[in-house]
């Protein structure tokens, strides 16, 4: 009995394998390697500095006097009027989401599918591949320099050649640190018949012009940002998608509807009127990168990579055993040896002074 009942569980299985999407076999699911609480915590690319009291206790005075039986609007036109008039561009051209990662679920829905291709470099966030693989649209990869730099000149080539459809491009890039200039930008959109999105999650820390500019200019690019990283508002899940209208227009038939609730949208308008508290922390995020970056150059068995984000990139004689040794001692970052061109690689993001003295010694005496 028990036999028949495990051989029927066993087909009940793989008929239930059936009905999903064949998509599913080929991608996991999303877990962060050492979890999420640590006493030196970065492997997560957050800022070191949470929002001060006083402003948390004025965001949340305001979303008390919400009715919280209501639903919100169906988009955040707060919100999204907020960040417009921020940036200087029309609202028409803004639209927020659940965070930068619901927008990607959006976009993608909007322009990919079977039959369709995306061209992605390689490496690069690793949620564009997964998206794209759902929606069962095929992936072109263009490999990056083997300093991680992008190679713009491939990525036009493969995506002449292959008649792409899509392109994304995370610059700065996560996870090698690495940004393609403005022009760049424009000559990928220029020359290629496809629409190019510009993920921008780390733009705050870039030494290098945003696309922003090019949206008026160029009716194929779409620009992408996250409130979660400059901002320091992971925890509250606020990105923005900013393109010209017309295509905004389209971009948003897919959208979740009701995704952002009230306190998103007051927490984005206090925050970007107090938005000094930020360019305070980018400031500090900065200076400290390049501490560590010379520090990390004087010891032995170490190679850092130049960053253009708040985190920054080391290769090791063994990434496993590094990354081990650091967790034991309460530090955890990012291992991120299993991306192409990045064997025995580590990520870890800009962290409070002390927290980055204690990281370094730690590396010396390994």
């Amino acid at each position: 009995m028990k036999h028949r009942n495990k051989s029927e569980a066993h087909r009940m299985q793989r008929d239930i394998q059936s009905l999903l999407n064949p998509a599913l076999r080929s991608i996991a699911t999303y877990k962060v390697e050492g979890g999420q609480q640590a006493e030196i915590k970065l492997n997560q690319n957050e800022s070191p500095f949470d929002v001060p009291m006083w402003l948390k206790e004025e965001i949340l005075g305001a979303f008390a006097r919400e009715s919280w039986n209501r639903y919100p609007e169906i988009l955040p036109y707060r919100g999204m009027q907020a960040y417009a008039d921020f940036l200087g561009v029309s609202p028409d051209s803004v639209m927020m989401s659940n965070g930068s990662n619901e927008m990607l679920y959006t976009i993608f829905l909007a322009c990919l599918g079977a039959g369709r291709k995306v061209l992605i470099p390689d490496p690069s966030f690793s949620l564009y591949e997964k998206i794209a693989r759902l929606l069962q649209a095929e992936i072109v990869s263009v490999p990056m320099r083997p300093d991680l730099d992008f190679d713009v000149d491939a990525i036009i080539r493969s995506a002449q050649e292959n008649h792409v459809d899509f392109i994304a491009l995370s610059t700065p890039n996560n996870p090698t640190g690495k940004s393609i200039s403005l022009e760049e930008v424009r000559l990928i959109a220029e020359s290629c018949e496809a629409l190019v999105l510009v993920d921008e999650a780390y733009i705050e820390f870039s030494r290098q012009r945003s696309a922003i500019e090019l949206i008026d200019q160029m009716p194929n690019v779409v620009v992408l940002r996250t409130m979660s990283k400059a901002l320091a508002l992971a925890g509250i899940r606020i990105g923005f998608a900013i393109a010209s209208p017309s295509l905004m227009a389209e971009l948003a038939k897919p959208k979740i509807p009701f995704a952002s609730g009230r306190l998103a949208e007051i927490t984005l308008e206090h925050v970007l009127a107090n938005y000094s508290l930020v360019t305070d922390a980018v400031s500090y995020i900065l200076h400290e990168r390049e501490k560590l970056y010379i520090n990390l150059l004087s010891i032995d068995g170490v190679e850092p990579f130049r960053s253009d984000t708040n985190f920054l990139i080391i290769r090791v004689p063994d990434a496993g055993r590094v990354f081990r040794s650091l967790q034991q001692e309460g530090i955890l970052v990012r291992n991120v040896s299993g991306y192409t061109l990045m064997e025995n690689c580590l990520r870890f993001n800009v962290g409070l002074v002390e927290e980055n003295r204690r990281l370094i010694e730690k590396l010396r005496s390994l």
